[in-house]
Formats: structure tokens, sequence, C-alpha cells
């Protein structure tokens, strides 16, 4: 009998215990995964700045832009890429600090800030949790093919528009050779054509002088990471040169 009152004890204990870690804990919430945007279309994550830690691990937050250019907000990137993405971000955002309200030597216009972002291929797998009342939206990107994430920056006023362009059927990519007159451009488009090589000098896992060209022949400048930089996305390795005659 002694015996068994130490049990019952025991179990006691380990009860309390981990009714009292259970209190320590974030409360958390999970709704079963879902995907969201169209098999072959493209998604883009936009980090915010703002982490959070989540899984035992720290992930960064932001938006998520679907094809159609529409938004979803309070959205955590966990897994694969995570800390890469957050090391990114910072580096853009200390390069902002440091350019933005300077001139552009080339076209004399005064630097714009640039925004990261990372764009997925095909369907986007997210788990709506609830941590402590707040509601997030989290992206799994570790069952993402590594091959369908690819980073780019560009002008931050731009990034929706870069996400509708490149789901447009015949938008392209292409490379401004270093003579390109549009880097003259006394507009936005030839500042972050500029910029985005200037960038390139300063962190060099950056790399810069893209354009996406539209089927109405509008550029949109931006610059590619090299990570990630998924195979499969033609825009994140371009090669043809621009000219303006394209």
């Amino acid at each position: 009998m002694v015996a068994l009152k130490y049990v019952v004890v025991g179990v006691v204990v380990v009860v309390v215990v981990v009714a009292a870690l259970t209190l320590l804990l974030p409360t958390l919430h999970r709704v079963p995964v879902q995907y969201v945007g169209p098999p072959s279309g493209y998604e883009a994550f936009v980090p915010d700045g703002q982490t959070i830690n989540y899984n035992g691990h720290t992930d960064p937050v932001g938006d998520l832009i679907l094809s159609n250019g529409n938004t979803i907000q309070n959205v955590v990137w966990d897994g694969q890429y995570a800390g890469t993405i957050i090391q990114n971000h910072n580096q853009i955002v200390q390069l902002n600090n440091q350019f933005v309200g300077q001139t552009d030597p080339v076209n004399n216009q005064p630097y714009v800030p640039l925004q990261d972002f990372y764009v997925i291929k095909g369907q986007v797998p997210i788990e709506q949790v609830t941590i402590n009342g707040q509601t997030y939206y989290v992206i799994e990107a570790s069952s993402i093919n590594p091959g369908n994430i690819a980073g780019f920056y560009t002008y931050q006023g731009w990034v929706p528009n870069f996400v509708v362009a490149i789901n447009m059927p015949g938008t392209y990519a292409a490379v401004l050779p270093g003579n390109s007159p549009v880097f003259q451009w006394t507009n936005t488009t030839g500042t972050v054509a500029y910029q985005t090589m200037l960038y390139e000098h300063y962190y060099p896992y950056l790399n810069g002088r893209s354009v996406v060209i539209l089927p109405n022949k509008t550029l949109i400048s931006y610059g590619t990471t090299d990570n990630p930089s998924g195979s499969a996305i033609s825009f994140a390795s371009p090669s043809q040169p621009y000219n303006l005659s394209s």
C-alpha cells in the first residue's frame, strides 16, 4: 500500500508540473494547413522588420501579396530561409538608412527606399494560428521546393505591381547593360536601376540592374538575392540583355 501511495503522489506532481508549463507557454490554437494562390502563379512574402518567436525559433513577420495584388497581413515565414530573410531585410534597411536622401549621381534624382520580398511559385501552404489572442498566418516554408522560392528587391511602392506583373502573360525579365540609357532616366525607374546596382557593392548577396518588361513595354527595375534564388523562377536569373528596342 505504501508503494501505491507514492505512485499516486508522483502522478499528481507530474500533472501539476505539466499544468504549470502550459500556463507559461503562449496560448496557441491551430487551423489545418490551407493552400492559397493559383498552382502556376506567383505570390510574395514581404517582411516588415518584425519577428516572432514561433516553435522555439525566430521568424520574420510581414505581408503575403497574392497573384492578383491582394494582401494578407500578419504573415509569419516559418522554416527554411527564415534566418536568411531576416538578415537580407536588415541589410536592405541599413542601406536605405545610409543612402535614401542622397542623390543618384547619374540621373541627379534622390534615392528611394527599397524593399526586399520573397516570391513563391505555386500555391503557398499557410497554417492559421492564434497566439495570445492574435491571429497569424504561418507560411510552412520547409514544405515548399527550394527551387520555387526566390528573393528580390525594388522600390517599396512597386512590390504589389511587381507581383501582379510577373503573373501577366507576356511579361519577361532582362538585364541592363552597364551603358544602358535607362540609368539616365530622370524618374524612379532610372533611379532604382542604378540604386539596386549600388546596393550590391555594399552587400555582396544582392544583384542589381534587372528589369521586368510588361506587355505594354512598361519597365520595373529590380534586383535579386543570391539566397534564396529559386531555379524554377525565371525572373530570379535573367540573362537576356535589355535595349530600348526590345
